[in-house]
This record gives C-alpha cells, structure tokens and sequence, in this order.
C-alpha cells in the first residue's frame, strides 16, 4: 500500500509540474523580428510624457514600444497575450472568454494571410515597435508576467488589432447574447420591415456597454473665431485605466513623421491627435455593422444547407489556456465557420455573424497614412482607403477646414431582407460581399454654422440647424442611428448661441455640465416627480428636491448628488436602446443611498462623485463634476466601501489645438492620472490629477526647440 500511495503522490507531483509547465512549453514562439535601431531618443517633459526621437519612422516605433513599457509594462503584456491566445493563462476564465472570442473570429489567421501584403513601410513600423517591447522585456525580466509571451512579432501586433476593431461597434453583444442562447436585440440603425422599408422606431439595447463607448469631439472654423483661428477639441470617454486606456506620446521622425496625441496599449502610433497641419479625433457611432443568419443543420449537426445544397461546416478543435491557482489548465473547445462567418450553436439552432471588416487588417495601414497625412486631400485619400470598420472622425486643418465624417465600412446590402433582425442562412441572396465606397459615407464638410460636432448621436445634425444632412439621401439599408443624447443636444444649443467663439467660450462648452430639459432626462426626471409617495417621507423629500434642482451637475447648486443617481440608470437605458428601470425603484435606492452614506439627501456633489487612484503615499483623492451623459463627462464609477462613486470612465484624454491666422499650430491636453498609471512610484502616476478636476490643461510641447527649452531629459533607450 506504501508504494502504491507513493506512486500515487509522485503521478500527482507529475500532474502537477505538467500543468504548471505545459502552457509556456506549448505556446507558439516566433523568431525575435530582425530589427535594429538607426538613431533613437526618448524624452520625458515635465508630465513624464514620451517625445520619441528617431531617424526613421520605425525607429519611432520602437521607441514608442520602449517608452510605453516603461510607464504601463502591465496592460501591454496583457495586450499582447491577448493576440496571442494567453489572456486566460494570464488572467483565468475571464481572460480565457476573449481567447475564444480570438479563435472564433480567427484572428490569427487574418494576421497571418494578410501580413505579407502590407505595404514594406507598415511592416517596418510593427516589426519595429515589436522589437521594442521585447526589447524591454530583456532588460527587464523580472517584470514579464508570462513565461514564454515574448518574443513578439509585428504579425502578433496586428492581430491585435483584427481582434478589437469590431468591439467597437459592438460585436461583443451579438457573441454574448448567441452564446448564452439569448434573443438578440435589434440591431443599430432604425428598424425595417420583411421589404427592408422603415418601421416605428423601438428603444432596446445594442452594441456595447456604454463604458467603452462613448466621446465628444468639436472643431470651429475660422469664421466663428474673432481671432482667425481653427480650433479642434478631442475629448474621448474611454476606462481610465486598462488595455483601451488612451497613452498620451509625442513622436518626431527625420521621415517626416511629426505628431502628438494619444494611442491605445499594442500600437505603434497615435489614434488621434495632430500634426503640424492637421488634426481629428473619433467618436464611437452605432450603425447596424453586424448580420445575424440562422442557418439550417443536418441530423448531424455539422452539414448546413446552402442554395440547396449541404455544405460542410469548417469545423476546428481549439484548447484554451486557463489559470487555476498556480496551473494553467486546457479546456478544448470546437469553433465552426460558414460560408457566412463565425458561426455560435446554442439550444435554438446554429448562427452565422457577419460584420464590418471581417477577416481584414488594412487599418493598420490607414492610421499610419492619416498621420503623416499633410493636406485634406492627402487625409480624405487615407479615409478612402476604409481599413477601420467603424468611428466618427471630427477633422480640422490648418487652412481653415473643418468636417465630419460618419466613417463606416457600410455592407452594400441587397434590399428585400430585414436585416435588423435574424437572416435566413440557407441563401445566398442576403450574403453581402462588398462594402460601400467612402463617398457614400455622411459627411458634413464646412458647413455655414461655421462649426462640427459628434456626441455619439446622429449624423444628420453634425453643425446645427440650418446644416443638416438629409437623411433620405442614405438608404436606410447602412442602418444610421438616429440616436440623440444629452451632450449632443447641449453642444448644438451651446455651439448655436449667437456671437464668435474663442478659446475661452470653447473651453465653457467643453466643460458644461448641464442637461437639457428635454428629451429622455425630461420624460424620465418627469416619471419620478409623479410618483405617489404614499406617505413616504424620504420618498417625498427627494422629489421635492428634484423638482429644485437647476439641470446642472456643477457641484454648486442642490440636488446634484440625487439628480447623478437618478440619472444614470435612464441615460443607460437610453443609450442602449432598453426598456427604462423601474422609477420608484431608481429613487427609493437613490435617497436610501444618500441618506445612509452621508446623512442627508444632499451632499455636495464633490463629497460624493470622486477621483480616486492609488494607496497610501500614492493615493489621490479629489472631487468630480459633471455625470453620465453631461459633456463634461463622469461617465461610470464604482461605489466604495464608504459610498463615494469613484470614477473609472468618462472624460479621459482631452486635446484642444488651435492653428492661428497663420496656420502655426498650439496645443494643451490633460488626463486624468498622469503618463505612468501603473507605477506608484512614478511621481507621473497622479501628477495630472489635480489639473484634471479644475478643468485645466497643460501645454503639449510639439515644437522640439520648446521641449528642449523646457529642460526636458533625453535618454537612449
């Protein structure tokens, strides 16, 4: 019995040590990409934020890589297992969902096919940027979370972003709701009958969680500026923190490569910001981008009819990577594929995904050729090249252009098919194959109100009354939202008033802090005032001091704190086109709230919505204005253990640039922590904090000559 419970420990012990090692000696590696560095420098401004030196563009990128891993090592490695199929090795189950997410759409696969036909220069810049992070990774190993995740290729890069594209326009939702055998809601744009003809529009939800996907961008003309001036506002509402949290870097390339702004963790470059002579920021837009086909199986499951023929399903056995304590476990799993797409089986049949962009990479392309782009024909001839699926791009130039652009990857649609509801998957008549061109995009360019701006509504009301698109000159087949929000509203009456607009009128309207007395806030705040009491106090004493309040979340008059609670589980279910929360509901929770955390209905704002980031020394701790659908926004927080609402989402990177009469171009921006989020030690961690809550910016330090004025440190990396 010794010896066989003896040889039962050591099979354990074997057991053991394969699943701790299994997943880092099976993970795929690649060669180290061949890449040197001509001439590279980094340095760090006052903020801590990275102004990268090279002689090339790719020598750029690799110090992009370098100086990002330096302040955020963390989320870029998750970033990077991502692509890799290792979040789940990295993270566990939650992780191990997007692994699956990954091989459903195939995304390695896409990167594979398509890598060798990027243009040389695209796949200089990625094979550099990779050599940068494994770079780091080198001289840092004790800070590598995986065994076995580098090296890292420029091919890996890319599949990074063949995987998040389509999350932006909300594929997530359609994967969550097949998966657990939910019935989808309808798709974005306005509803269609069986004949593809408009029907009564109805409120449920589609797309994303409204935490990852939100933004203000504007842009004023020369015309509405006494001073002569072009002015563009980025101001993006992403998580604070995490792998779509916005990195603040400024680049410089003897190529010609010149620009500041903000990127994503695993790019080489900005997303938006400018250059010397031109500049955009995006907004998230919501049109139906995504086609759901319910396909007809054999007995066996694995055949589906076609044009009247059965056709096999591609079928593929994938093993996921997940973290159990100290071993990472493989758990297989089947992906399928159709003629149509990813296909998800659930208790209700089989369904096929089409959607925007689908097994592609050209926006990687795209994002480089629009930052180096150096006249409106040169930025309007990248757009035309239509890599990235889905986003508003809100342009300004140097020359006095401003414009907005609905940039989609519209599928051209045969009409006679409902396609804001499920499809026939048996046909080949409803499988779309091609995309509109980018004129067919709605675009409003100059307009006479002399101004542009998206708050994730409709397109058609871009530059205010007076400048509206038509929207019978777009089929209602490209499924355009005809959303409108809080913000949207707001900014058009603000923008609209009478009288020029200069920088400090522009930076009042970036930081209002008001609702509009209509709309879905009015009808709901209008539920809650009707509510029969019933002899409830604390009920009573709410509405009355709702009926108070001034429709401004500015922290300075009473029922602030009240009005963000109660409003925020309407905006939510505006915004994701859902059916409203229950009203007595939304305020009994409300006030019990407030009564129990703070001993009154009517805190301070301040004393309630918080910034909050870091321990001990590192910790900051500093009050918000504004709220969940307020330009100045406070989008989503999370209640702490003493009931402050500490914010995670919301205003996050903000750029406002001018390019004067002359065309010289100036500009400030902030975030809310500062350039290193990640590093407590980093006297960068928190450092733009205080800033941020006081409206302030600081000055970006595009000119080289002023960054090197102001004492800057410059480093090899």
């Amino acid at each position: 019995m010794r010896k066989f419970f003896l040889g039962l420990v050591l099979l354990l012990v074997a057991v053991a040590v394969g699943l701790a090692a299994w997943d880092p000696l099976t993970a795929e590696a690649s060669p180290a990409p061949a890449f040197r560095p001509t001439d590279v420098q980094i340095a760090r401004d006052k903020f801590g934020v990275p102004h990268i030196f090279g002689k090339t563009d790719a020598d750029v990128a690799y110090g992009v890589a370098y100086a990002h891993s330096e302040d955020d090592f963390a989320t870029l490695q998750e970033v990077i297992a991502m692509t890799r199929g290792r979040t789940g090795a990295l993270l566990g189950a939650d992780g191990a969902k997007i692994d699956y997410v990954a091989e459903l759409l195939d995304i390695r696969k896409t990167a594979a096919r398509d890598w060798p036909h990027l243009p040389a220069d695209v796949r200089a810049l990625f094979t550099a940027y990779a050599a940068g992070l494994n770079h780091y990774a080198d001289k840092h190993p004790d800070e590598v979370r995986l065994s076995g995740l580098f090296p890292v290729t420029g091919e890996d890069v890319v599949a990074g972003f063949v995987l998040r594209s389509p999350f932006f326009f909300g594929l997530d939702s359609v994967l969550g709701r097949l998966t657990e055998g939910k019935p989808l809601f309808r798709e974005g744009g306005p509803a269609l009958d069986a004949a593809g003809k408009l029907v009564p529009r109805e409120l449920t939800p589609v797309g994303r969680d409204p935490d990852h996907n939100g933004s203000n961008g504007m842009a004023v003309a020369p015309g509405r500026a006494p001073d002569g001036a072009t002015r563009l506002v980025s101001n993006s509402h992403q998580p604070w923190t995490g792998g779509v949290a916005w990195y603040e870097l400024v680049v410089h390339s003897g190529e010609g490569w010149d620009f500041a702004g903000a990127n994503f963790p695993g790019s080489p470059y900005p997303f938006l910001g400018h250059n010397k002579y031109l500049g955009w920021t995006n907004t998230v837009n919501r049109p139906d981008l995504i086609d759901v086909y319910k396909l007809v199986l054999d007995d066996s499951g694995e055949k589906y009819r076609f044009d009247g023929k059965w056709l096999p399903l591609e079928k593929r056995r994938v093993w996921l990577r997940v973290k159990y304590g100290p071993f990472v476990l493989p758990v297989p799993q089947t992906v399928w594929r159709s003629v149509q797409g990813p296909v998800i089986k659930n208790a209700k049949g089989a369904f096929a995904i089409r959607y925007a962009g689908m097994d592609q990479s050209a926006m990687v392309t795209q994002y480089y050729r629009l930052n180096k782009a150096k006249d409106f024909a040169e930025w309007r001839a990248a757009m035309a090249g239509q890599g990235v699926p889905a986003t508003n791009f809100i342009y300004a130039d140097a020359k006095g252009n401003i414009g907005l652009f609905y940039n989609a990857m519209f599928p051209d649609r045969p009409a006679g098919f409902n396609w804001r509801g499920v499809l026939p998957g048996d046909t080949s008549a409803d499988v779309w194959t091609k995309t509109l061109p980018f004129e067919r995009v709605p675009a409003l360019v100059n307009p006479r109100s002399g101004f542009v701006m998206n708050a994730n509504n409709t397109p058609w009301v871009a530059a205010g009354p007076g400048s509206e698109l038509d929207p019978a000159a777009f089929s209602p087949l490209m499924g355009i939202e005809d959303d409108m929000t809080n913000r949207a509203v707001r900014l058009i009456d603000l923008f609209g008033a009478p009288g020029p607009i200069d920088a400090a009128r522009l930076k009042t309207i970036k930081y209002d802090t008001a609702y509009a007395k209509s709309g879905y806030a009015k009808v709901w705040i209008d539920r809650l005032l009707a509510l029969d009491a019933k002899g409830d106090a604390q009920i009573a004493a709410a509405q009355d001091l709702l009926r108070a309040w001034d429709w401004n979340l500015d922290g300075k008059g009473q029922g602030d704190a009240l009005a963000l609670l109660v409003l925020r589980p309407a905006n939510g279910s505006h915004y994701q086109r859902k059916a409203d929360p229950d009203p007595m509901t939304v305020l009994r929770d409300s006030a019990a709230h407030l009564q129990t955390y703070f001993g009154t209905l009517d805190p301070a704002l301040g004393t309630v919505l918080r910034l909050r980031h870091g321990e001990g020394a590192h910790r900051v701790d500093l009050p918000l204005d504004g709220g969940n659908d307020t330009v100045r926004a406070s989008t989503l927080w999370d209640v702490e253990p003493d009931g402050r609402l500490k914010v995670r989402h919301g205003d996050s990177f903000i750029m406002f640039v001018t390019w004067d009469k002359a065309g010289r171009v100036h500009s400030e921006s902030v975030q809310p922590f500062g350039a290193a989020t990640t590093r407590p030690e980093s006297p960068h961690y928190n450092d733009q904090a205080p800033l941020f809550v006081a409206h302030r910016l600081k000055p970006v330090l595009f000119d080289p000559a002023a960054l090197r004025a102001s004492g800057a440190l410059f480093y090899r990396p």
